[in-house]
């Protein structure tokens, strides 16, 4: 049945806290998103967080930010504080395109309808609530304004901003995954610290004047950026920031970052240190409806919810260390993992939703294969500074067993009530294809690519080579797409032998910094040669805190200082995006075009024949590419467009 009971949710009304007998409430929560009280939803987390600590907590969610504010003043004053998060999104991701179009529908809303919150959500919200109610403390959260929380370069504006709370003045922002330092938090207001005297708690950042003294840990080690100022003069040093703040967030045992904006300075405390299993299994334990609250009853679905309300988070964090990627920045490199008994025992509780008909959704994660993936010796993994541990190269101290996510999904497959369990995550094949392995791993990485393919695709396997071109792939820290030559026929085999027609959905992405049109039209050719039309393709949008942005808006590698070039007027961006569609007639004068201005008119004919076209892949040293029955006229064909 549909649970009705309102008090079941976090009260959201005046009328819902007079329900329960509540005279007055600790702490009111702004959301940028419809409250869905689910756990994959931040707001209801961070919301059952403070409550489990005790406090009395409101929400507020999508608050109307244009007319007399009567949403900000509905529930009067909190006991503590106020909270805000501007959602689950970055809100200029949420409400505009890579071409900066601005999106019909939104998400986290009901019906998916569109203006339901502003740009810039969290800076609105925090500056009403300091406007109205100076005198009461406002903390900020949320990937808004973590991944803002230093200068960055704002896509949208096309400018450098400074840190989240030069422009929006909050007493404490708290970044990254923020369950434990929220529980620290708590503990200290409760015995009466004053919130603005908060200043030595971990994974927090907050402002201060240049000279003003501040309580901080003795242990902690101190890195001083190039001031906001000095980035505006010189794009140069705004990279070498950003190598720096990557690293330092990273980190095991990370230092503490202070960057000055004119006469005020932004500190960032170091993060925490990866939460344990036992840990995160608790936020799990939590008591989540898992539901949308009643008040969006007969206002239309809220598509992100749909998306998930059958699926399972199993683990968090991210050790790819993609060029574009803000998980690691936001959730951590290091991979913290829930017990089997935890996901399997939520997987029971999501068999006995109302609407549940058989087919848990996803059984996943940021990456779906990276459960219970850690350091052999975690010794080193605390002095480790690299972004990936997986690229150039697996290393050498990742346990990169998937036998325990394999023997996960078998378990999963017996619960009673599951007909289908489904992995909807991205999969990294480089995990499972790459050379740095010992035989014994690789032989339990096929055997988990096998697993997969026979009881846990639904139709379609989902992967992301990106790109084509080692020159592209190199700077997105992914592999040489020769591994994906070596997935398919692998990808095929097994479907064969299981009597499967299943298909094989690749990711690319155009525009990337690096990537010019020749690279473009050699990912065409490349994958008509492997008989793919794409689908699922994307052209690259900058977002705050990843290496790609800052290449993007410097024109410089963060890491070697080198000059990378990049498309960024839409002309170009447009120029690049039709070689995805080669395949369409109306496409094929402009790419003519194009191909004739990069002086490759021999690669006319590949691209725009209709023959199928046999690719094989780069030649490099120790590849595992597979074998090709390419005539030799055709071979010739595809070797002369390189030259």
């Amino acid at each position: 049945m549909i649970i009705r009971d309102r008090n079941k949710w976090l009260p959201t009304s005046l009328k819902e806290v007079r329900e329960r007998g509540w005279e007055d409430i600790d702490v009111i929560y702004f959301t940028g998103d419809a409250y869905v009280d689910h756990p994959s939803f931040a707001a209801a987390v961070i919301g059952r967080i403070m409550e489990d600590e005790g406090l009395k907590v409101a929400i507020v969610p999508q608050p109307n930010w244009k007319d007399d504010l009567r949403d900000f003043k509905k529930l009067g004053k909190p006991n503590l504080f106020f909270a805000v998060s501007g959602g689950n999104m970055d809100s200029m991701v949420n409400h505009y395109t890579a071409n900066k179009r601005r999106r019909s529908n939104d998400a986290y809303t009901p019906g998916g309808r569109p203006n339901a919150r502003p740009d810039y959500a969290s800076y609105t919200y925090v500056n009403i609530l300091k406007e109205l109610y100076p005198d009461i403390p406002v903390i900020v959260g949320g990937i808004e304004a973590s991944l803002r929380r230093l200068t960055h370069y704002d896509y949208w504006s096309d400018k450098l901003r400074p840190g989240f709370l030069a422009d929006a003045p909050a007493d404490l922002l708290f970044y990254g995954m923020g369950e434990k330092s929220m529980r620290e938090f708590i503990s200290l207001v409760r015995r009466g610290v004053p919130i603005p005297s908060i200043t030595n708690l971990p994974q927090t950042a907050f402002t201060r004047y240049i000279g003003e003294k501040y309580a901080t840990q003795k242990k902690w080690e101190t890195l001083e950026l190039h001031s906001h100022q000095a980035c505006l003069e010189d794009k140069k040093k705004y990279a070498e920031n950003f190598k720096n703040i990557e690293i330092q967030s990273n980190s095991w045992e990370a230092k503490k970052l202070i960057q000055t904006n004119h006469d005020q300075q932004i500190v960032i405390n170091p993060p925490y240190a990866p939460l344990s299993g036992k840990e995160l299994d608790s936020v799990y334990k939590l008591p989540f409806t898992r539901l949308p609250h009643p008040r969006y009853h007969n206002k239309g679905a809220i598509p992100a919810y749909d998306m998930i309300k059958h699926s399972v988070n199993i683990h968090r964090g991210c050790f790819g260390g993609c060029a574009f990627c803000t998980i690691s920045a936001h959730q951590g490199k290091f991979i913290v993992s829930r017990s089997e008994e935890s996901v399997l025992e939520e997987i029971k509780e999501v068999t006995q939703m109302h609407d549940f008909k058989g087919t848990i959704t996803d059984v996943g994660g940021p990456s779906a294969n990276m459960y219970k993936m850690k350091g052999k010796n975690l010794d080193i993994c605390k002095q480790c500074k690299k972004p990936s541990c997986i690229f150039p190269k697996i290393c050498n101290n990742l346990d990169n067993d998937h036998s325990t996510l394999t023997n996960l999904y078998k378990k999963v497959r017996k619960i009673e009530g599951v007909k289908h369990a489904f992995i909807g995550s991205g999969i990294r094949y480089d995990m499972i294809l790459g050379d740095n392995q010992d035989a014994a791993t690789k032989k339990k990485s096929i055997k988990y690519l096998e697993e997969v393919i026979k009881h846990h695709v639904s139709g379609r396997l989902k992967v992301a080579p990106e790109h084509t071109s080692d020159q592209v792939l190199d700077i997105m820290r992914k592999p040489t797409f020769n591994l994906f030559h070596e997935l398919v026929p692998l990808f095929q085999r097994i479907n064969k032998e299981c009597g499967l027609k299943q298909q094989l959905i690749p990711y690319f992405i155009s525009s990337h910094p690096g990537c010019q049109l020749k690279d473009m039209a050699d990912l065409a050719i490349q994958t008509k040669g492997l008989e793919f039309k794409l689908e699922q393709v994307q052209d690259f949008t900058p977002t705050p805190m990843t290496v790609s942005t800052v290449i993007y808006y410097s024109g410089y590698h963060p890491y070697t200082l080198e000059p990378v070039k990049t498309a960024k007027t839409k002309k170009d961006k447009l120029e690049q995006r039709q070689f995805f569609f080669w395949y369409d007639p109306k496409q094929r004068h402009q790419i003519e075009s194009s191909l004739k201005k990069i002086n490759k008119v021999e690669w006319i004919p590949l691209l725009l024949d209709k023959n199928n076209i046999k690719s094989e892949p780069k030649k490099k040293k120790n590849s595992h590419s597979p074998k090709n029955n390419q005539t030799d006229k055709t071979k010739k064909k595809y070797r002369s467009r390189r030259k």
